[in-house]
């Protein structure tokens, strides 16, 4: 039996003070029983991602932001391994290529999106056109932007536009059948510094490391104080918010992959298509066609 978790837990439904969000959650289980329900739950997703596929109707769309070491390479991995690496596609966004500069900033993320029956992941998503610019808008100046000449104009009325277009993105995608989840991997502080240490400490973690890493950290107040404000103004109905306590690796898949599993069962109408009358009363002609051969 899949453990029991309240997903409204999770979901920011009126605004948070990410301070006051947990980074840890206890789901009063070992580690091994914690693997066992991810496994469980994971293959049920990957029943329900067989039926959307045949079903055609539905795409689904996971973005998961988070501060560096926050775990997102190896969430996909764990949460994403049963389904059918045809059905899921990851794109992860890195700073905006020369051609992406050349198009508004959403271009790049709508040329991403899944088709109907399909899972896409943003590892990075569109947020961090009002995160990583927020904290740096020099980088604003290089999209070349009418009327923003200077850092000076990238200014409140500029962000506000900003979310209003990422707002009207998210609902048009929603009402053409994309189902969105939003997860925001929330560390502290303290974790991530563990996390750098492992990785300067294993030969085989350096890789991942680079001097930038605690450049970033140094601003990790400022960085706080734009996810919040990104979370509350865009987690909606149809495209929430969810705060996922990842302090403990194990513990944040376990939680991002059932509320995955808990949302998109109370979609009843996906199901696979039946077959043509015709077809479906013949059933047993055709068997014993095969096995007459």
């Amino acid at each position: 039996m899949k453990k029991d978790i309240n997903i409204e837990t999770f979901k920011v439904s009126s605004p948070i003070h990410l301070k006051e969000v947990a980074t840890t959650y206890n789901l009063k289980a070992d580690k091994d029983k914690i693997e066992d329900e991810m496994e469980e739950v994971c293959e049920a997703l990957a029943d329900i991602q067989n039926a959307m596929y045949a079903h055609g109707k539905y795409a689904v769309l996971i973005c998961i932001q988070g501060t560096d070491t926050a775990g997102k390479d190896s969430m996909i991995r764990e949460v994403f391994k049963e389904l059918n690496a045809r059905g899921v596609v990851v794109h992860s966004f890195k700073v905006p290529t020369e051609l992406e500069l050349k198009h508004d900033y959403l271009w790049r993320h709508y040329l991403a999106l899944p088709a109907r029956g399909k899972f896409g992941v943003f590892n990075r998503t569109h947020y961090e056109n009002v995160l990583v610019t927020r904290v740096h808008p020099e980088y604003i100046l290089n999209e070349n932007l009418p009327g923003i000449n200077s850092v000076a104009d990238v200014n409140d009325a500029f962000w506000h536009k900003r979310f209003e277009q990422i707002n009207n993105f998210e609902q048009h995608i929603s009402d053409n059948g994309t189902i969105i989840f939003k997860f925001f991997l929330h560390l502290s502080k303290d974790e991530q510094k563990e996390r750098l240490l492992r990785r300067l400490e294993k030969p085989n973690k350096n890789w991942k490391f680079s001097p930038g890493d605690l450049e970033e950290r140094k601003l990790w107040d400022t960085y706080q104080m734009y996810f919040e404000d990104a979370i509350n103004r865009t987690s909606k109905p149809h495209a929430p918010w969810y705060t996922i306590p990842a302090d403990d690796k194990p513990t944040a898949r376990y939680i991002v992959a059932k509320i995955l599993y808990d949302t998109l069962k109370t979609y009843k109408d996906i199901k696979e298509p039946e077959l043509e009358p015709e077809v479906k009363a013949n059933i047993a002609a055709y068997k014993q066609q095969l096995e007459n051969e």
